[in-house]
């Protein structure tokens, strides 16, 4: 067991660079440590291959600092939120505890995200049951529940609970997702055209992420989702701080 504090879940590889990738470059540079875990390999991407898309998700891993990638080989389009995918995202959660769990929208342009969202969060919750029995290289596994799950915002125009200034980071953020040369804008690409394929894609991630900055005044800001009331200890979590 690794223990993280903070664990990102994606359908597929880049959607936690897209979603939260801001985030978690903001958190490594807090000195936490974060870890990614794809459902699928994106199996179904027109463009690329699954052995392009494992290259460049480990490279975008690298450029965010995550501890740790790993990859459950869900099949892409068509997982479900049953038992037996459940097991396997209790397995990661028991097996790496992180505090908080980021994963997909709950709602959105690909069926995937929402699926992702509910499958992660119901395993979330199971994973702190003591009578939901899993194993890891064969070591039976201790229960654990991370305090909260937040929705990271991908296509959707969804309303977020809160935003999290990633100023600093958005050129890094930017970085991760170009690791997918495959998938991203690329001139001398001659694969077709998809929808996150053009120039104007990577115009909109930077608009969204200023639309969010600019409702807390700050540059760019990445957009979350709680299931769950947030709780607060002290009214300095709430006060931006300036230098």
């Amino acid at each position: 067991m690794q223990k993280l504090d903070i664990l990102a879940f994606g359908a597929h590889p880049d959607d936690v660079e897209l979603g939260c990738g801001g985030t978690l470059l903001a958190a490594v540079a807090e000195g936490k440590k974060v870890g990614i875990i794809d459902l699928t390999k994106g199996e179904l991407g027109t463009r690329g291959t699954v052995a392009d898309r494992s290259k460049e998700a480990l490279l975008a891993g690298e450029i965010i600092g995550a501890t740790i990638r790993e990859n459950l080989g869900m099949q892409d389009g068509f997982f479900v939120n049953d038992q037996a995918h459940q097991i396997a995202v209790i397995e990661m959660i028991r097996k790496y505890q992180p505090d908080i769990i980021l994963c997909n929208a709950p709602e959105d342009r690909h069926p995937d995200h929402g699926r992702a969202a509910k499958l992660v969060a119901d395993a979330a919750f199971l994973a702190g049951l003591v009578k939901v029995q899993t194993t890891h290289n064969g070591v039976t596994q201790s229960a654990w529940r991370p305090t909260h799950v937040f929705h990271y915002i991908q296509s959707r125009n969804l309303q977020p609970n809160f935003v999290m200034d990633i100023s600093a980071h958005m050129d890094k953020k930017m970085e991760s997702i170009l690791a997918y040369t495959s998938q991203f804008y690329n001139p001398n690409s001659n694969e077709p055209n998809t929808f996150i394929s053009s120039d104007s894609f990577l115009a909109f991630i930077k608009g969204r992420a200023k639309e969010f900055g600019q409702q807390i005044g700050v540059q760019y800001a990445e957009g979350f989702i709680s299931e769950k009331m947030i709780g607060i200890q002290s009214f300095d979590g709430l006060i931006q701080k300036t230098t």
